[in-house]
């Protein structure tokens, strides 16, 4: 069985930013963080939920309309 962790303040904070910037390396740089570190969360948080909350087509990002429940 997988371990579930816990949601945690970084992953809301890297949530918003990529929502903002809707790029994942742009959200890095904003937030002076590798950008693995956010895929890697954000794909954590989507797991933690049980939901995809982007569309990835290669670098593009769509909200899917759960990411954007959640963003409200």
């Amino acid at each position: 069985m997988k371990e579930v962790t816990k949601m945690n303040l970084s992953q809301l904070k890297y949530f918003t930013e990529v929502v903002k910037t809707m790029n994942m390396t742009k959200a890095a740089t904003k937030l002076h963080v590798a950008q693995p570190s956010i895929s890697r969360s954000i794909r954590e948080l989507e797991n933690e939920l049980g939901v995809s909350l982007f569309i990835r087509q290669g670098k593009k990002l769509i909200l899917t309309a759960q990411g954007n429940y959640f963003l409200r």
